[in-house]
């Protein structure tokens, strides 16, 4: 699909039928921009508008497809040429579309995630939730790129994705703990006992002796069995 040659023919049925681009935008419910980009071969006019815009100049699908009048010994030939073209076009539009939104959904998902980390307190279950809604946000945006892969590629695709995205969360959730000394957002079980709280994540554990006091302290372990009565144990 030649995108000059159709922009130059369009120019000249306008031409041909007295219109200025005004005109035939106002016709076409598009701006004047629009059409003098088409005619510069800069973009192509929108599908639902190819009928439209083929009434007002007089001429045929086919010949705006070909960037020119068809003589009906070549209309034939043409339109199964253009056809192609077509569904090719077509095609390539979605195509772009969904990376576009992909993109953006990708963009907000971490924005979502980093943002959840900054603002809300370690402690806040809101952080580790908007954080995962994050995640969940950019994963429909990936998938808006992997759907022409077929569906096992998409699903180990998709899933490395989420997963990876999980690990860089918990791995700076780590970090915060060991370098700030916050609490763990993740932790999958939090136990209270007398001036210590015990957070239970997947990876480790972490024990907070001397809650709210001076010499406060945060002491991360390796995964161990606990109950109520002998978190205290950890703080000695």
């Amino acid at each position: 699909m030649n995108q000059a040659k159709i922009g130059k023919f369009i120019a000249e049925c306008r031409k041909k039928k007295n219109m200025t681009q005004q005109e035939l935008a106002e016709k076409l419910g598009v701006s004047d921009r629009t059409i003098g980009n088409w005619e510069n071969g800069r973009n192509m006019p929108d599908l639902s508008l190819f009928k439209p815009l083929c009434n007002e100049l007089n001429i045929t699908l086919n010949d705006l497809m070909s960037g020119e009048k068809l003589k009906e010994k070549e209309y034939q030939k043409k339109l199964e040429e253009n056809m192609i073209n077509t569904i090719d076009y077509t095609n390539k539009k979605i195509k772009n579309r969904n990376n576009f939104i992909g993109l953006i959904l990708i963009t907000f998902g971490v924005l979502i995630a980093i943002t959840a980390i900054a603002i809300f307190p370690s402690e806040s279950s809101w952080g580790s939730i908007y954080s995962v809604f994050g995640v969940i946000i950019s994963l429909i945006g990936v998938n808006k790129f992997t759907k022409r892969l077929t569906y096992l590629k998409r699903l180990v695709f998709n899933f490395g994705y989420f997963l990876i995205f999980l690990l860089m969360l918990i791995t700076v959730d780590y970090i915060s703990v060991v370098n700030i000394h916050q609490a763990p957002r993740f932790s999958l079980v939090k136990v209270s006992g007398e001036n210590v709280i015990y957070y239970d994540t997947l990876f480790y554990d972490v024990v907070r002796c001397n809650v709210n006091k001076g010499n406060q302290i945060f002491k991360v372990i390796k995964n161990q069995k606990y109950d109520k009565d002998n978190i205290d144990d950890f703080c000695r």
